[in-house]
């Protein structure tokens, strides 16, 4: 009987050995270990697909992948700037501890990434599309398929530089996807182009026409503006067709149950009075998660997450510690628990992007606080949404007096130095609150809090101001700029010396 007891003991404690050695377990979460892939569109508005609302911008892929999976409501981004907001995904942290806060600064390579902790673990890790990121961390990643500057990047006389492939950024998605080892999990970081400008025509069989056109309210309607719109509708729906691809590819390779799939924009619509400011036109994104074996189907999240949240939730997705050096927190209870609050605000940042500019914003679930610390600068929109349909058209009905009070914000200096909204009253950000003795409790309180946040992270001014690298009346480039952009700590002496020579 002994025996016979042993031998059953040896055999259960055999198949228990080979369970657990069949597959790496996440030893956080008692799931195992996902893949990952990680979708950036750029520059695409939160609210601008189907998922999300939007009656008219054919986004079917995006759309399923939200029945699929979990769409977040409340999800913000660090920067409404490009390079500083993919920088501060990457690093888990704030773009002002980057030294990669500006547009164009590359990140220097004594910055620590997630991508590296990933691949030491165990993960093959690769790239594709628009990188944005310099050139020290690529070799974070197994394999990079950068796509270069084209599509994104003006050259210095203002002209788009040579694309390749149909200037989506997205053509090696699934090629990459097929090369990859079978005998390890993956982490894909895959970065459109799209839907930055500027934008080209016959891109679709079946574009949008101007009647599908749905316009905030801080632009007027005219053809030009609805034209401007239509070109990146297009851009939207040719993104949504390589999700659908790669989705494809995950099914085709019967991995996607246990494949996790965000989908985030880097900043907000490359539009004035969006992209390269701080209110939800800029900062707010969309940001679906799919993950079949873990997120319930067809469910939301109202909480409040951040991009600067990214790097700590994939650590601890797949089993790693988190070291409090990221600046962010792990949202990963919310992907089972919707209902739970992983934090009470966000904080956001603006930093030059083509025209000099320096503001912060914290963000509730009901109010937005920001503040502007370069007063004397107006809003001017980045120097690929200036030379665009809708801000010329807007240039022009300026000149006639036509603009409202709410189209006239980014021509507007000096501007003030606080603004307090109602988001839930107030959702496009037009009644600027912060002068009302009604709300004097609120614009203390976060006044307080960006105080507080501000010490916490060591943000402070910077020493110096950059100068500008187009004019702000005509749009057109000036000797100021350089490409490849210098780093940092180059531009701080150039900038010393600058400012010797004028003394």
């Amino acid at each position: 009987m002994y025996k016979y007891i042993k031998l059953c003991f040896l055999f259960v404690t055999a198949l228990f050995i080979m369970s657990c050695a069949s597959k790496k377990e996440n030893k956080n979460t008692e799931v195992e270990t996902p893949n990952i892939v990680f979708i950036i569109a750029d520059d695409m508005a939160w609210d601008d697909s189907g998922a999300y609302g939007h009656p008219n911008i054919k986004t079917p892929n995006i759309d399923q992948l939200a029945k699929d999976g979990m769409r977040f409501d409340n999800a913000f981004l660090t920067a409404s700037s490009c390079s500083p907001s993919r920088t501060s995904i990457i690093t888990g942290l704030y773009p002002h501890n980057t030294d990669a806060e500006q547009l164009h600064w590359p990140l220097p390579a004594n910055k620590k990434t997630f991508v590296e902790e990933l691949k030491a673990s165990g993960y093959w890790t690769a790239q594709a599309g628009k990188w944005h990121l310099g050139e020290a961390i690529k070799e974070r990643f197994d394999l990079v398929m950068d796509v270069g500057t084209h599509g994104f990047q003006l050259s210095p006389t203002g002209e788009k530089t040579k694309q390749i492939g149909d200037g989506s950024g997205c053509e090696n998605w699934v090629p990459v996807l097929q090369q990859r080892p079978k005998d390890q999990p993956f982490f894909l970081w895959f970065a459109a182009v799209d839907p930055h400008r500027p934008y080209s025509k016959g891109i679709l069989d079946n574009p949008h026409e101007q009647k599908d056109v749905i316009l905030p309210p801080y632009f007027p309607d005219t053809e030009e503006v609805r034209e401007d719109f239509v070109h990146y509708y297009n851009e939207i729906t040719r993104l949504d067709n390589y999700v659908g691809k790669v989705i494809a590819e995950l099914d085709h390779q019967g991995v996607a149950d246990n494949t996790l799939i965000l989908l985030i924009s880097d900043n907000g619509r490359p539009f004035p009075r969006d992209k390269t400011t701080l209110y939800d036109g800029g900062i707010k994104t969309p940001w679906i998660v799919k993950w079949p074996k873990v997120v319930q189907a067809g469910s939301s999240c109202q909480n409040l997450v951040s991009s600067v949240d990214i790097a700590p939730t994939f650590l601890k997705l797949a089993g790693l510690e988190v070291s409090p050096t990221y600046e962010g927190v792990d949202f990963s209870a919310l992907l089972t628990q919707p209902e739970k609050t992983s934090r009470e605000m966000i904080y956001a940042e603006d930093h030059w992007h083509d025209y000099e500019d320096y503001a912060r914003a914290i963000r509730t679930k009901k109010y937005k606080y920001i503040k502007n610390f370069y007063t004397d600068l107006p809003n001017t929109p980045s120097a690929d949404a200036f030379v665009g349909g809708a801000f010329q058209s807007m240039l022009e009905l300026k000149e006639n007096n036509q603009l409202t009070e709410a189209q006239l914000a980014c021509f507007i200096s000096p501007r003030p130095k606080e603004e307090l909204y109602d988001i839930v009253e107030d959702p496009f950000e037009l009644q600027n609150l912060a002068g009302d003795p009604k709300f004097e409790n609120e614009l203390i309180a976060l006044r307080a809090e960006m105080k507080n946040i501000r010490k916490m992270t060591k943000d402070s001014l910077p020493a110096f101001r950059t100068p500008d690298e187009f004019d702000r009346e005509t749009g057109k480039s000036n000797s100021f700029r350089k490409r490849p952009r210098p780093s940092k700590v180059e531009m701080e002496k150039i900038i010393m010396e600058m400012n010797k020579k004028t003394k």
